[in-house]
């Protein structure tokens, strides 16, 4: 019985791996638990398009949120604000440098791409609408606030969930380095199902994922990494009009794009292409430095209460 144990407990709770299975299937029931009655609603009742997806995202994000506290508080036996949510001060400095550093990076990529002529303006937002829809500016402020949302939910639940749970697990049972690849990795595969994936998106996505990590192993926390993902999502998708990971979506400025796909990435969007890996290679290199710049210029804390931690996996 105790080699029994052994396998699945180690000081007195689950090991990492079984609770990281455990913690995949509460994602999944969660996610089911808040998004079968909204289905169910939406089919009984005819509620404007906005309105499913500003609710479906908000029980997208509900469900990872939840199906986290769960495993923190009966797997971890860990306080959900252990995670990467602490707020020392100036906490809320990582979160807007996050937020600027994803619009510096799409912003030249949009620079790249339409000065090399391998993307073209083809128009605006307020352009496009019609007379009938109402006040041209005020529908496109709605949509706008809408996909603003859209991509909150998404950089919420997604760096809760793969720099989050997923990333911090595997450094518990392996060590941070493992945790940042695997968890890279893992990220990348889970884009494979997206439109117009391809082995270099998902590469590069991957790669994505260690620079959105390296955004966690500078500060220990998430405010980075999800203001990051924050910014380089709408800017890419709302403000530029490029494909984000493979999926349209209103923007204000319309693009056609008309350069090789090797470089621009084509209907997957910059992600897939070699302005977009470049713009994560020289991301990850801005966060680096900013941290050495930072830890001997700020009295910003770790979770363990010391100076920021080694920058080094």
């Amino acid at each position: 019985m105790d080699g029994l144990r052994r396998i699945f407990i180690r000081e007195g709770r689950l090991r990492s791996g079984w609770r990281l299975l455990a913690y995949i299937l509460l994602v999944i029931l969660c996610g089911l638990a808040l998004s079968l009655p909204l289905v169910l609603l939406f089919a009984l009742f005819r509620l404007p398009p906005w309105t499913s997806q500003f609710v479906g995202r908000a029980a997208s994000v509900g469900g990872v949120l939840l199906a986290t506290w769960l495993a923190r508080r009966f797997l971890d036996r860990r306080p959900f604000v252990g995670l990467g949510f602490q707020r020392p001060p100036g906490w809320w400095s990582e979160a807007l440098f996050g937020v600027a550093l994803g619009a510096g990076l799409m912003l030249a990529i949009f620079a790249v791409e339409t000065g090399l002529g391998w993307a073209q303006v083809t128009g605006l937002a307020w352009e496009r609408q019609g007379r009938s829809a109402g006040s041209p500016l005020l529908n496109v402020a709605g949509q706008t606030a809408l996909a603003f949302w859209v991509f909150v939910a998404v950089a919420i639940s997604e760096e809760l969930f793969a720099r989050g749970y997923l990333l911090q697990t595997l450094a518990e049972g392996l060590n941070l380095a493992w945790g940042v690849l695997i968890s890279s990795a893992i990220f990348g595969l889970l884009h494979l199902g997206n439109p117009h994936a391809s082995w270099i998106s998902t590469v590069n996505i991957m790669v994505a994922g260690l620079f959105l990590a390296s955004g966690y192993v500078v500060t220990r926390r998430l405010w980075l990494p999800m203001g990051l993902h924050l910014g380089w999502n709408f800017f890419q998708g709302t403000v530029f009009g490029f494909p984000v990971s493979g999926l349209p979506g209103f923007s204000l400025i319309r693009l056609a794009e008309i350069g090789p796909d090797l470089a621009t990435g084509g209907a997957f969007g910059p992600e897939a292409g070699l302005t977009g890996l470049a713009a994560t290679l020289v991301g990850m290199a801005l966060i680096v430095a900013w941290g050495k710049w930072l830890r001997p210029h700020s009295s910003g804390v770790s979770q363990n209460g010391g100076n920021y931690p080694s920058l080094s996996c």
